[in-house]
C-alpha cells in the first residue's frame, strides 16, 4: 500500500472505509520484515499480537477514539505490559505486568503499540551509539548518528514504520533525534505526561516526549496521553496555556546573541538557522536578541552537579552489583554520581534557583525562544572515537530545558547540502504546549517538503484546539482599539492583539450621544462590515473587564468577516435612539478621522 502514516490521513481512510486497522497492521508487518539494518528495535510485538490489538478495534466508534488504529513505537525504558523493558541493558531487563500510564492512555485512545525501540543505555546520551543492541543509524544516511537517547523511536517514525513514538527527554533526548531525522519532537511541560512506568534517568527532571510527522499529530498524541496521575509524585495537570502566540498576528521571539551561537564548524547549520529566523519573521514574529549565557551556564549544572547522582540513584543496586554490564561511556558518567555530597547538592540547588530567576526574566520581553536544536551532526565513527566531548556539543541548546522547567518543540528547518536534516527548537515557559505546537505547525508548513524520510508530502495543516487554552477572544470596535483612550483596560489585563479585521456585513454602526463611544447593532438587511480588532485575554480577567462596561453597551456574540463568532461589543437597541448612524465610515477610526 505504501500509505502515509500521518494521523490525519489514516483517520480519513478509516472513516471512509478505505482502510481497517487489521489491513494497516498487515502492511506494517511487511514493512518491518527482514533485517533491522538501522538498529531500531530491541523487542517487537509478534505478528499475532499486533493482529489482536487491531482486531479489538473492530466495531468500535472511530469518532470516540482519537487515536483509533494509529500505530506507535515505545522507547525501551518505558513499560509495555508483557514485553521486556531493558533500558538497552539486557542484564537489567524485567517484564512488567502493567504498561506505563502514558502508554496505557494511548492504547485506551485506540493506538496500537508495535514494540520497544533502541536507545542510549539508561537514557544517558544524545547520540544513539551507546547501546549493546547496535548504534542506531540516521534515517537519511546510515553513516551518521540518529541522535539519542530516544534513537530508535525517532528513526521508526522517520522511516514510516510508526505514526508516532514515545521517547523520554531529560537533557534533549526527545529533540535531538527529531532534528537529525526531520521530525517534530515535542518535550511537554514537565509532569504533563506521567512518568510512572518509566525507568528513571533523573527522576526529578524526566519527561515523556513525543515524535511525530506533523505538529498537529503531536497535539493529538499529547491531548490523549496527558492527564494528572496521582501515583506519580512529579505529575501535575496541564494548565491552560494563556496567550496563543502560535496563532497571533504578531509575536516576539528571542534569538541568541551571535556570541552564544555555536555550530562547531558547521557552516551549513549556521546558514539554515539564519533561514529559520527569517521564516519566523515572515510569519509575523519580531526578533528580540537575548543573552543566552545564563541558559548555557544552567545547562552545565546537569552533568557537573547532583543530577548525575540522581542518575546513579536510579540504578544504584544494579550498577553496584554489575558495573561491567554498563556501556563504557554510560558507566563513566554514572559513576561520577557516587561521591557527590549532600552539601554539594544543596549548593547546586541554590545555584539553580539563582539561575532560574535570571532566565525567567527573559519571558518579560519575548513570547518564545528560537535556538538550533543541535549545532551540528556527526558520523557514527566520529562519535565512537570521541564520545564524551562530541556528545556534550549535542546538548548545548537542550541541557538547560528541564532544569528551568520549560516546554519545547523541535521543528524541521531544512537540509544541509549533503542531504542531512537540520532542526530548530521553539522554547517557552511551562503549559505553553499548545502555542508551541501551533507555531511549529506554521513553521513546518512554511518549510514544506516531505514527512520524515518518507516520500510522502506534508499535508495541509489542520486547526486543532485540543489542549486547555484559558483565554477568551474579544472583538472591540470603539474606544478600546489600539491607541485609543480605553485600550489600557485591555493591556492592563494582559490582553494581546491577535488580529485586525472586520465584522460580517450585517451590522449598523452608531456614534452614541456622548460622542465618546460607538454602538454596534446587528440587522437583518442593509448592514455593513465594521472594522474591529480581536484581543485575547485570560479568562480570569474577563469577568472584571465585562463588569466595567457601562450601559447601553455590553458583550455579546459578534460574527466576523470570515464567519467566526467571538465575544464582542454590542449595543442595546434603546441606546441608539438619539445616536448618529456612521456605518458608511466603516469603523470608529474612520469616523474620528472625518471629524
Amino acid at each position: 500500500m505504501n500509505i502515509s502514516l500521518d494521523i490525519a490521513g489514516l483517520r480519513q481512510r478509516y472513516q471512509s472505509g478505505a482502510l481497517t486497522p487489521l489491513q494497516l497492521v498487515e502492511e506494517l508487518i511487511e514493512r518491518m520484515a527482514g533485517e533491522d539494518s538501522h538498529h531500531i528495535w530491541i523487542n517487537r510485538l509478534g505478528d499475532d499480537a499486533l493482529r489482536t490489538y487491531a482486531s479489538k478495534l473492530e466495531g468500535k466508534d472511530i469518532a470516540s477514539l482519537p487515536l483509533y488504529g494509529i500505530p506507535f513505537a515505545i522507547k525501551d525504558n518505558i513499560d509495555l505490559a508483557g514485553l521486556p523493558t531493558t533500558a538497552a541493558c539486557p542484564e537489567f531487563s524485567y517484564t512488567p505486568e502493567r504498561s506505563a500510564t502514558a502508554v496505557q492512555r494511548l492504547i485506551d485512545a485506540g493506538a496500537i503499540p508495535l514494540g520497544k525501540t533502541n536507545l542510549d543505555q539508561f537514557a544517558t546520551g544524545l547520540n544513539g551509539t551507546r547501546s549493546p543492541y547496535g548504534a542506531c543509524r540516521n534515517a537519511f544516511d546510515p553513516d551518521f548518528i540518529s541522535g539519542g537517547s530516544s534513537s530508535g523511536s525517532a528513526v521508526a517514525v522517520a522511516l514510516g514504520l510508526a505514526s508516532f513514538s514515545l521517547g523520554t527527554d531529560t537533557a534533549g533526548s526527545g529533540r535531538v533525534p527529531a532534528a537529525f531525522n526531520h521530525l517534530i519532537g515535542h518535550k511537554p511541560s514537565c509532569g504533563a505526561l506521567s512518568t510512572r512506568g518509566v525507568v528513571p534517568a533523573c527522576r526529578s527532571l524526566d519527561a515523556v516526549s513525543i515524535f511525530t510527522l506533523t505538529a498537529e499529530d503531536a497535539e493529538r498524541v499529547l491531548a490523549a496521553a496527558a492527564g494528572f496521575d496521582a501515583d506519580d509524585e512529579y505529575a501535575r495537570p496541564l494548565a491552560p496555556h494563556g496567550f496563543d502566540f502560535g496563532r497571533a498576528a504578531g509575536f516576539r521571539f528571542g534569538v541568541p546573541m551571535q556570541k552564544d551561537l555555536q555550530f562547531f564548524g558547521n557552516a551549513e547549520a549556521e546558514r539554515l538557522f539564519g533561514e529559520a529566523v527569517q521564516r519566523m519573521q515572515a510569519l509575523g514574529g519580531t526578533p528580540v536578541e537575548i543573552d543566552l549565557a545564563p541558559f548555557l551556564d544552567t545547562a552545565r549544572l546537569l552533568y557537573d552537579g547532583p543530577w548525575v547522582a540522581e542518575r546513579y540513584l536510579a540504578i544504584r543496586d544494579f550498577f553496584d552489583a554489575q558495573p561491567d554490564k554498563v556501556f563504557p561511556p554510560v558507566r563513566a558518567i554514572i559513576a561520577g554520581g557516587r561521591d557527590i555530597s549532600a552539601a554539594d547538592t544543596f549548593a547546586h540547588f541554590y545555584k539553580l534557583r539563582a539561575a532560574k530567576r535570571v532566565c525567567d526574566a527573559v519571558w518579560n520581553d519575548i513570547d518564545v525562544l528560537l535556538t538550533p536544536t543541535a549545532g551540528t551532526i556527526y558520523r557514527i565513527e566520529e562519535m565512537l572515537a570521541d564520545p564524551i566531548r562530541l556528545n556534550s556539543h549535542l546538548g548545548t541548546y537542550t541541557n538547560f530545558m528541564n532544569l528551568l522547567d520549560l516546554a519545547a518543540t523541535a521543528v524541521p528547518a531544512g537540509f544541509q547540502n549533503d542531504g542531512l536534516p537540520f532542526g530548530v527548537t521553539l522554547i517557552a515557559p511551562p503549559y505553553q504546549d499548545g502555542p508551541l505546537l501551533h507555531l511549529a505547525s506554521r513553521m513546518q508548513q512554511a518549510l514544506g517538503g516531505k514527512l520524515g524520510a518518507t516520500g510522502h508530502v506534508l499535508p495541509d495543516a489542520e486547526t486543532l484546539n485540543l489542549l486547555p487554552g484559558g483565554q477568551v477572544r474579544v472583538a472591540v470596535v470603539g474606544a478600546h482599539l489600539s491607541g485609543l483612550p480605553l485600550n489600557h483596560q485591555l493591556t492592563e489585563r494582559n490582553a494581546r492583539l491577535v488580529a485586525t479585521t472586520q465584522t460580517a456585513p450585517t451590522y449598523r454602526f452608531y456614534a452614541l450621544s456622548d460622542g465618546k463611544r460607538p454602538g454596534l447593532i446587528k440587522v437583518q438587511e442593509g448592514g455593513g462590515a465594521i472594522a474591529c480588532e480581536i484581543w485575547e485575554m485570560p479568562i480570569s480577567q474577563f469577568g472584571a473587564f465585562v463588569a466595567g462596561i457601562p450601559a447601553p453597551l455590553g458583550i455579546g456574540k459578534l460574527e466576523l468577516a470570515d464567519g467566526a463568532v467571538v465575544s464582542g461589543f454590542i449595543c442595546e437597541g434603546i441606546g441608539v435612539a438619539d445616536a448618529r448612524d456612521i456605518t458608511e465610515y466603516g469603523g470608529w477610526r474612520g469616523w474620528l478621522s472625518a471629524q
